[in-house]
């Protein structure tokens, strides 16, 4: 006979836990160290097969803490709703690019030395499968879904936004370190130094973990990961593709 007020598996719904809430975080972001070595500098040619063992494997450290879908924002209930979110987003982002590209002053911001010797097919590869896959599913299961979750049912949803927009944007230190010498907009800024390709790194770790509060926002709003990953996958999928017509 439980006391009254006691929480259980039975009356909050939510499986028995195996796993601390605190030893969860720590595994995922152990997890997370692991994975973007992985994919920056050991095996990103398998970046996409990574992606998806990884959000699996995350997923599973949230349900050992006790988590449920709701948790990584994956409800059946919600999922029609974040749909919406993400149609609209992308519809959003989508005007938004379109009007960028077609403005002398903002096309130079597409350039970028990476799409020089793509292919129509290869373009098409990253829209379709690299971002969605190799980009959106980890990155949204993994700091919007599982970290926001676990962070989110100890402290709440202000530490859980803080924590996760925090490591989203130092999980973007990696692949920043040579976007100074990749995007001409910058090269001509910051130069090809160490000191600015420094500044770049630093910019792009505080840019995305502001983007990583939006992100959080959306889930939060919405009460789906659908709308954060519909809003990535725009911003990323449409910069290659736009980056690569201008060209």
């Amino acid at each position: 006979m439980h006391r009254e007020g006691t929480d259980t598996a039975e009356n909050t719904g939510r499986a028995p836990r195996a796993m601390r809430t605190g030893t969860a975080v720590g595994v995922t972001v152990a997890v997370l160290a692991v994975t973007n070595l992985a994919n920056n500098r050991w095996w990103p040619s398998f970046g996409m097969l990574t992606a998806v063992v990884v959000s699996a494997v995350l997923l599973g450290v949230l349900f050992l803490a006790g988590g449920t879908w709701a948790d990584a924002g994956l409800a059946p209930a919600t999922l029609g709703r974040g749909a919406r979110w993400a149609v609209l987003l992308v519809a959003l982002v989508g005007v938004v690019y379109a009007g960028a590209a077609l403005l002398p002053a903002t096309r130079g911001s597409f350039a970028d030395e990476r799409y020089g010797a793509l292919t129509g097919g290869q373009v098409a590869l990253r829209v379709l499968a690299t971002v969605p896959l190799g980009t959106v599913l980890l990155e949204e299961v993994a700091f919007r879904g599982v970290l926001y979750g676990l962070v989110r049912r100890a402290r709440g949803a202000v530490w859980a936004t803080t924590v996760s927009s925090v490591l989203f944007g130092l999980w973007h230190v990696l692949p920043s370190l040579h976007l100074a010498s990749v995007k001409p907009v910058l090269t001509s800024v910051l130069g090809s130094s160490t000191y600015g390709a420094t500044v770049a790194v630093v910019g792009a770790v505080l840019f995305t973990g502001a983007a990583g509060v939006l992100f959080c926002e959306l889930r939060r709003r919405s009460g789906s990961l659908l709308a954060p990953m519909g809003l990535h996958w725009a911003v990323n999928a449409f910069g290659y593709l736009v980056g690569f017509l201008l060209r």
